[in-house]
């Protein structure tokens, strides 16, 4: 037994401490094409104080740190790549309190998205963000996940009220409050939130909640063109209607849906959309929308209200991923994930696809539309040199355009490793102001070291 283990051990107890290959190796990866790298040990807290504890021992040790949720990720942020040791927030998975009267909760990092959900129903609520993945809130207040809701309700940043967090030195503190707003100091929960473990760890989050609709309708809108979808959305957002979701997927995906899940979808580009509202309001909305769809070349246009039947169509969306991964077997998915003015979408994935066909790669484009935020999901052989080769420059052609104009590297994926490369050249000066404050919060670079910012 290493004096590593030895000392986690008692500071926690054996049962909390583990050197299990397999339990090392399932934590030194995520669910990308990264490649993978094991710590040295895991540890699996069961409080604030635990967490504290660790962080001390590490920081006084000068041990690496690397804050693990579920391992959903796609930047390589929780795989360890300067070795130490990986925390499990597994064992803090409590919802501590449902406050409706005030539309929060507040749970420990370890929740995972479906079972918070699953507790909210019974008070007549749900948490807003859908990043697809049944990702743990810790994670994802972490990566500032959003997904296919955030056209309406915002990014996982616009639901943090309070967060407790444990610092570098063990230092246990908050960064906001029960408040609705407040003008008072330093914007912490912005700071915190997208911090990927940079900064701290979170042990307790504090978030925003929603009254379940009255009514929900989806539907299904297909184009000959994805310049003609990308315009509809624009125009219907441009009018203000209140659209809960609405994501683009290409020809190509939609194929890939059908073979897949069996489905008959008409092999267009397609919009999915979802409308949240009362039975009146939304009637109107739908109506509206489909005149607007109708005006921008939509081909067909389809409604469903009945819950199996919307269920069903997200399914197919939320599953594109794996499709892909099932019809490519030996191969490895790239999804690459940029984000522009919404008055250079189109024109941003116009270019995607031309690049796409270019390199020759198996490989679809979808999106969230209403936000500017699309993905190009691209299957890899990385036995294959030329096949990695092409894929990252496929990568960086479109993080290029998308900075160009003026858009950024990750709508939502974070940084992780995948784009740290890009962090300087997307920010300037602010990017030494953030290698000042990670500095300055985590002075021996314990904390998820390599990402986001490189430190000296």
């Amino acid at each position: 037994m290493s004096i590593l283990v030895k000392d986690l051990t008692a500071l926690l107890s054996s049962e909390q401490v583990s050197t299990n290959e397999t339990v090392l190796h399932q934590h030194g990866q995520d669910e990308s094409y990264h490649e993978v790298a094991e710590p040295e040990v895991v540890v699996f807290p069961k409080n604030t104080e635990e967490v504290s504890a660790i962080l001390r021992y590490a920081n006084e040790h000068r041990i690496p740190v690397t804050p693990y949720g579920r391992g959903s990720s796609l930047e390589a942020h929780v795989i360890p790549y300067s070795g130490g040791m990986t925390i499990d927030f597994s064992l803090m998975n409590r919802i501590l309190e449902i406050r409706p009267e005030d539309l929060l909760v507040v749970v420990e990092p370890g929740v995972s998205r479906l079972e918070l959900n699953e507790a909210l129903a019974k008070h007549g609520l749900f948490f807003s963000v859908d990043p697809g993945a049944d990702a743990t809130l810790g994670g994802m207040v972490a990566t500032n996940a959003s997904g296919t809701t955030t056209v309406r309700y915002g990014v996982m940043r616009d639901q943090v009220r309070d967060l407790e967090v444990v610092l570098a030195d063990g230092t246990i503190m908050n960064t906001g409050s029960l408040a609705a707003k407040s003008a008072s100091g330093y914007h912490l929960n912005g700071l915190f939130a997208g911090s990927e473990g940079t900064l701290g760890c979170f042990t307790k989050l504090t978030l925003r909640v929603y009254g379940i609709p009255e009514h929900v309708m989806a539907a299904r809108a297909t184009f000959n063109t994805i310049e003609e979808a990308v315009q509809a959305v624009t125009t219907v957002l441009q009018v203000g209607i209140p659209i809960a979701r609405v994501e683009l997927v290409d020809e190509e995906s939609i194929r890939q849906v059908n073979r897949h899940d069996d489905m008959d979808f008409e092999e267009k580009p397609t919009l999915f959309l979802e409308f949240h509202g009362n039975e009146a309001g939304l009637k109107q909305d739908v109506e509206f929308t489909t005149e607007l769809m109708n005006d921008a070349g939509c081909q067909s246009i389809q409604f469903e209200t009945e819950t199996a039947a919307r269920n069903h169509l997200w399914e197919a969306r939320h599953n594109l991923a794996y499709s892909y991964i099932h019809s490519n077997p030996g191969k490895k998915m790239m999804v690459t994930d940029v984000c522009v003015p919404i008055s250079e979408l189109s024109g941003a994935i116009h270019h995607a696809r031309e690049q796409l066909e270019a390199v020759g790669l198996v490989g679809g484009i979808l999106g969230h539309v209403g936000d500017g935020n699309f993905h190009a999901l691209v299957m890899v052989d990385m036995d294959d040199e030329k096949e990695v080769e092409l894929s990252n420059r496929f990568n960086e052609s479109i993080v290029h355009y998308a900075l160009s104009k003026n858009g950024t590297c990750t709508g939502e994926h974070g940084v992780g490793i995948g784009k740290q490369k890009y962090q300087e050249a997307e920010h300037g000066e602010a990017y030494h102001a953030m290698k000042l404050i990670k500095k300055a919060l985590d002075p021996n670079n314990i904390l998820n070291p390599g990402k986001i910012v490189k430190v000296d």
